[in-house]
């Protein structure tokens, strides 16, 4: 598990790049669901999600220990990737990005504004890793995984900050792609010694961590991931993350792109009038 004192460490090596972001208890959400709830916003990193936390970790650990790195490849349905095309251009790094044919435009464009090469491999996230591995040794670059405590660590900022922010938090919903963000709020419980329970969630159409928790082992799907929820459209478990759910995830609930598309939108129902104008609610992450 990972201390509140690395935690901390990580914390003040992000803030040098990104603020903590805000958490806020949305009225209208208040009233739609019937009960008391806070969004954690990381939305307003400059990706739009808490991966970029855990790019800056690893590639920053990455540098002190191998200076003469010159590039890192990584396979992503997006938000991992621009976290690490981020984190490259901070450091100087070149950075190339495989994703599945059909990925999603905008992320694709997203990480290439961030400096990143995008190149389209498979059918979904698990054909396009292979690739990004080998790619990564023709060229002599590091390959960076989408599930390293690194990773971990630094995405698990964003669950300390929620937790010290709200210590009377009870259930703690977060959705499931390979596991970072998951993982990082059960060490950053441990590490804190909350009591929230942490429930993940899955896509009906990507539910190989909802079938791993429950035979308590991993359990691969053979069917390509097609899900609206793109960044957890994952078909092959990380066992070292299952281990981590397996500590401290207490279920994990499967839901459809139906009710997928619906979060975002009751967002931006509560919360369209505070920002207005802010370019954030299309990027919304409940």
């Amino acid at each position: 598990m990972i201390t509140l004192a690395e935690f901390d460490a990580a914390a003040r090596l992000i803030a040098s790049h990104v603020p903590p972001t805000p958490q806020y208890a949305w009225p209208l959400i208040e009233a739609e669901l019937g009960v008391k709830c806070w969004v954690k916003h990381e939305n307003h990193t400059p990706i739009g999600a808490f991966k970029v936390r855990g790019g800056l970790v690893f590639v920053d650990r990455l540098k002190r220990e191998d200076p003469s790195v010159a590039g890192i490849v990584s396979a992503t349905r997006g938000n991992h990737g621009q976290s690490l095309a981020f984190a490259a251009r901070a450091h100087g790094l070149a950075c190339a990005i495989v994703v599945p044919h059909g990925n999603s435009a905008e992320k694709n464009a997203a990480m290439r504004a961030f400096g990143a090469e995008v190149i389209e491999v498979g059918r979904d996230f698990d054909e396009a890793k292979p690739a990004a591995a080998r790619i990564a040794e023709e060229r002599g670059w590091a390959f960076v995984p989408s599930f390293h405590l690194d990773l971990v660590k630094g995405v698990g900022t964003y669950a300390v900050e929620l937790m010290r922010a709200v210590p009377d938090l009870e259930v703690i919903f977060a959705p499931i792609g390979l596991g970072s963000g998951v993982c990082g709020l059960v060490t950053a419980k441990a590490a804190l010694g909350h009591r929230a329970e942490i429930v993940g969630v899955v896509s009906d159409r990507a539910d190989a961590y909802a079938r791993s928790l429950a035979a308590g082992h991993p359990v691969e799907t053979t069917t390509p991931a097609d899900t609206y929820a793109d960044g957890m459209a994952v078909r092959v478990p990380s066992p070292e993350a299952l281990a981590i759910m397996k500590a401290g995830v207490s279920r994990i609930v499967t839901v459809d792109d139906r009710a997928i598309a619906a979060a975002p939108r009751l967002l931006w129902r509560a919360t369209h009038n505070a920002a207005e104008g802010a370019g954030e609610i299309g990027r919304a992450h409940v």
